[in-house]
């Protein structure tokens, strides 16, 4: 009997827990519904947005004007200095000249949380009646990879890189480093922070070219990372937990974005730049005026909103091919030049100056193999024991470049023929001479930059075979690809809305996002949301970073990973 009440009271308890959640959940679907009511009931009249730079954040801010504040696409404006959008989500070429993409940007399933969330709502250009979001997942579950060849020395063999490689030092200093403070951060480099053996380590060769940290780099910026990313650090060694799209980021991201906000009628300018701006006198941050490179001047309304790109990675990148080295850089960056002219205006507009200012430490050079059939990819393949599509990144860790590369699932490009393949690489120290070109990198025709790497791959006798079959190879110079892990103070870094801002705010990898890291897509599409959301009094939730940092089975695994 006994048994009996306690079955009914425990039953009892369930029922009430159940109903409570219920009623929760619909008090939830309510308020959801009137604020969508709220929005839709708005009238902003005349009231126009501008987007200065077309990159990702600037569209992805674009697609939440429509989206979620239900803002007239007519009344947005992107502007961009290049002929063409996407900012540092590339990939162009033809079959005849060669492809290149400055660089691949890896996504990842668990730490994207508003990336898939917008992307869940823009329609795909490949796969019908569904989301890019679906599309990108629904390919990268079926071409899943897993890296067999992570690490490679100079004699060609493949190392156990499921090995970290830590010894006690290393591990006292990583562990002080994840419990260390932001605010004690400032200006300090990982290099300062770690002892010599650490950067001997195999999880250092393979976190580095991961992520593209250096030395100088910001242990801020790594400790973010190991925070937000330790899901990847026990498996670092295959790249598990990189998420490919099928094409390269401008097929496959852009391009949709792009037809979306066309659909709903938003207006591109291409090859104009904005070059200044006019703020009210007084200490609120509002902008009254934008200064164009043509000379013209665009005065805005009290009720206009600006949102400006303050920093952009690719930003002054050149381009080389067979014959020709990636000429050195003459121009300033154009997206720094704004944020430094802005910033000498009004206080908490951050400092550009540690991010754009020391060009020998932000820069590395990547390269794009585009070939006439399969034979060298096979060759590649029967080396590395991954297919194309499957392996991510190889580093060639006894370079003196620094050299790895990444055999993307074919094609990787809309245009690609069938009988065409490409790959692509990096090296990292660019001012290093090479091991068997004697020259430094950066000075090297996309030829040489081959040759090096086929030479560290032991396969220089077939190089005359092997050059039969290649169109083109080209380098891309960038000089500001690694700015933003750049050691700073936190003031360096604005926030997406300053304080005292009425109509304008900043989204870049160069603005202050609390736990989140830089140098990705979701760090972009996460300031777009942010800004919005702020300058057009949207009451939703912006999707919070994931704290995979406190679930006890994941802090169990990394333990384990830094004794393997």
């Amino acid at each position: 009997m006994k048994k009996r009440h306690i079955g009914l009271a425990t039953a009892g308890a369930l029922g009430a827990a159940y109903l409570a959640k219920k009623v929760a959940a619909e008090k939830k679907v309510e308020k959801v519904a009137e604020i969508e009511e709220e929005i839709n009931s708005r009238y902003y009249g005349d009231k126009q947005v501008y987007l200065i730079g077309g990159g990702i954040a600037t569209m992805a801010a674009a697609a939440y004007l429509i989206r979620d504040a239900n803002f007239s696409g007519k009344n947005i404006h992107v502007i961009e200095g290049m002929k063409i959008l996407g900012g540092s989500n590339d990939g162009i070429g033809t079959n005849e000249k060669g492809f290149v993409a400055r660089g691949g940007r890896m996504l990842n399933e668990e730490t994207y949380e508003n990336f898939w969330e917008l992307f869940n709502s823009i329609p795909s250009l490949e796969w019908p009646n569904h989301s890019v979001t679906e599309e990108i997942l629904n390919f990268d579950h079926l071409h899943p990879t897993h890296a067999q060849a992570r690490l490679v020395t100079k004699d060609q063999e493949i190392l156990d890189a499921h090995t970290m490689g830590f010894d006690n030092e290393d591990r006292l200093a990583m562990t002080k480093l994840l419990a260390a403070s932001e605010e004690s951060l400032d200006d300090v480099t990982i290099e300062e922070w770690f002892g010599p053996h650490f950067f001997e380590t195999n999880f250092w060769y393979m976190w580095q070219t991961t992520f593209a940290f250096q030395k100088w780099s910001s242990v801020f910026e790594l400790r973010r990372y190991m925070n937000r990313m330790i899901l990847e650090f026990s498996r670092i060694d295959t790249l598990e937990g990189v998420t490919r799209t099928a094409l390269n980021q401008y097929d496959s991201v852009i391009l949709p974005l792009k037809s979306f906000l066309e659909k709903h009628g938003v207006d591109f300018t291409l090859n104009e730049d904005v070059v200044d701006l006019d703020f009210k006198p007084g200490s609120e941050i509002t902008v009254t005026a934008m200064k164009l490179g043509n000379g013209e001047t665009i005065e805005l309304s009290e009720e206009d909103i600006v949102i400006m790109t303050n920093g952009t990675m690719t930003d002054s990148s050149t381009e080389g091919d067979w014959s020709t080295p990636a000429p050195a850089v003459t121009e300033e960056s154009r997206s720094a030049r704004l944020w430094r002219n802005i910033a000498k205006k009004k206080v908490g507009l951050g400092n550009p100056e540690p991010f754009f200012g020391n060009e020998t430490q932000t820069n590395w050079e990547s390269f794009t193999v585009t070939c006439h059939g399969d034979k060298l990819l096979k060759r590649i393949e029967e080396f590395s024991g991954n297919i194309p599509g499957s392996g991510a990144l190889m580093t060639l860790k006894d370079s003196s470049w620094l050299m790895s590369t990444v055999v993307a699932a074919q094609p990787h490009f809309k245009n690609q023929d069938p009988d065409t393949t490409i790959f692509w690489g990096y090296g990292i120290y660019t001012d290093k001479v090479g091991d068997y070109v004697k020259k430094p990198m950066r000075d090297c025709t996309g030829e040489e930059i081959l040759y090096e790497w086929i030479c560290q791959m032991g396969w220089q006798a077939d190089w005359d075979e092997i050059i039969k079959d290649v169109v083109n190879v080209i380098p891309a110079y960038m000089p500001y690809i690694d700015a933003q892990f750049q050691p700073r103070k936190m003031t360096h870094r604005p926030q997406v809305v300053p304080e005292n801002s009425t109509n304008f705010a900043m989204v870049s990898q160069f603005v202050e996002i609390p736990k989140d890291m830089v140098f990705t897509e979701e760090y972009s599409v996460r300031a777009a949301r942010i800004a919005v959301y702020k300058l057009f009094d949207i009451n939703k939730e912006i999707a919070p970073v994931t704290p995979y940092n406190r679930d006890p089975k994941v802090l169990a695994k990394a333990a384990q990973t830094m004794f393997r």
